[in-house]
């Protein structure tokens, strides 16, 4: 595929266009834009990144994303059937374990401990989210690796457990934080996923008929502030945003989304495959750029409000009680 990249993306991403060397769209589920590129000549053809998100992967790892494939069977078969090859040959059955990338992002997560107390609560606090509580999904890491390159190095960071319906974690997100834990680490990247995000979500309480869904940890976590009741998932993405893997049961989805043209491009994709469920989704809008920018610049009373604007009439008298 990667002697094919240009063909693959005109095909998978028709949005995007090419510029020198790279192919460029705005995410990987092709909405249009700049932000993710893919190199088209040379030994890493077919590699691409996501500048706005830091995710990164190969041709297969957009050919899943674009057409909403949970398994690497299908994603190949896909391929193949895009290069008109073969299929491949049927191969004895054997039982489906964890990905080593899954396996080392439970190991890590493991590693971790409870957030109280640690520079990965000052790092919330900075952003305005106090008062938490347990919350199971985060954990601290005194000294996570961190690679540029040749480079490596050991750095404080905050870890966000990605699971899917059935509470496995399928992958983190690790954000590594200053030495002081009052803002991210000054590297290249300082958010990172590992493992596999396909799909899932780092998720804050129980789900029920009623559930919000949003991009980043701290939107979600800023909005938990003022909907203490309400179970939460965070993406970690505007395209994962709009793949998310609805539970049964969900009668109701508010979607906080971001204040750009990802943002609105994942709710809309979202609330396709909601009301394809039967599910009502219904989109809440930040003043600024994002739920914690309301946070951190209005305060939570007046992000109470903002919220309260916007629920439908019942979930006001309950999770705003």
């Amino acid at each position: 595929m990667a002697q094919n990249a240009e063909a693959v993306c005109r095909h998978y991403l028709s949005n995007g266009r090419r510029s020198g060397g790279y192919w460029h769209v705005g995410d990987v589920a092709n909405t249009p834009g700049q932000s993710l590129y893919v190199r088209l000549s040379g030994a890493r053809a077919g590699k691409w990144c996501d500048a706005a998100t830091a995710e990164h992967g190969d041709l297969l790892d957009l050919i899943a994303a674009s057409c909403r494939l949970p398994s690497l069977k299908q994603v190949l078969a896909e391929a193949r059937h895009s290069l008109e090859l073969p299929a491949e040959p049927t191969l004895p059955r054997r039982e489906r374990g964890a990905s080593d990338r899954t396996l080392a992002a439970q190991r890590l997560f493991g590693m971790g401990r409870p957030i109280g107390g640690t520079l990965g609560q000052t790092y919330l606090e900075q952003r305005g989210i106090s008062r938490l509580g347990p919350c199971p999904a985060l954990r601290f890491h005194p000294s996570c690796y961190y690679r540029d390159g040749a480079v490596q190095d050991k750095r404080p960071a905050l870890l966000a457990a990605v699971t899917d319906l059935a509470g496995r974690i399928t992958g983190i997100q690790r954000t590594w934080l200053e030495a002081s834990g009052r803002g991210k680490a000054p590297v290249t990247t300082p958010r990172r996923a590992l493992g596999r995000l396909f799909g899932n979500g780092v998720r804050i309480g129980g789900a029920g008929e009623v559930m919000l869904a949003g991009e980043g940890i701290e939107t979600v976590l800023s909005l938990r502030m003022v909907l203490p009741e309400m179970g939460m998932v965070a993406a970690l993405s505007a395209s994962n945003l709009g793949a998310l893997v609805l539970p049964q049961g969900l009668k109701c989805l508010y979607v906080a989304r971001d204040r750009d043209t990802a943002g609105y491009g994942a709710f809309e994709r979202l609330a396709r495959r909601a009301l394809q469920l039967g599910v009502k989704a219904i989109a809440l809008d930040p003043r600024h750029g994002d739920f914690n920018d309301d946070l951190v610049l209005l305060g939570a009373r007046a992000l109470r409000a903002v919220i309260a604007r916007q629920l439908a009439a019942p979930d006001v008298a309950t999770l705003l009680a």
